[in-house]
């Protein structure tokens, strides 16, 4: 089976899901989010989690990069939609479509980075707080500042 690897920056509340559904699957949209966006570059899901995710207080200051692999043939069924520069190419699935998506997934879901904004002080969940230690970079270092 061919598969495509994608990503996807989420901050603590969505990896808090992602850990309790063992790493296989991403959660249901919230109810004003219709469509899942994972993304194809790697440095534009960076982009995300450090600008965006690390000033959400909604999300802890915390911005993650997931990767995962999904079988092509699914992905492919959700064209690449540009919304900015050249690498900012996202794959928009319909939120009701988003558990037929997770089942495509081969593997787990990976943690690569770990954004940490000004304003985080800490996690109550425990493996949040070992992926925070594990893969911390501090959104003012990543930029050169």
């Amino acid at each position: 089976m061919k598969t495509i690897k994608l990503y996807r920056p989420v901050g603590e509340k969505e990896m808090m899901l992602i850990v309790e559904n063992g790493y296989k699957k991403f959660p249901p949209r919230l109810e004003w989010q219709p469509i899942f966006y994972p993304v194809l570059d790697e440095d534009y899901a960076s982009e995300i989690a450090e600008k965006w995710n690390t000033r959400d207080e909604f999300g802890n200051y915390l911005g993650f990069v997931t990767c995962f692999d999904v079988s092509e043939e699914v992905a492919n069924h959700y064209p690449a939609q540009n919304v900015g520069a050249r690498n900012h190419n996202e794959l928009w699935v319909p939120s009701e479509e988003l558990e037929t998506f997770n089942q495509a997934i081969i593997g787990n879901i990976k943690v690569i980075k770990v954004y940490v904004g000004n304003d985080f002080k800490g996690s109550s969940h425990t493996e949040i707080e070992s992926l925070v230690k594990t893969l911390k970079t501090n959104a003012t270092n990543s930029l050169g500042l």
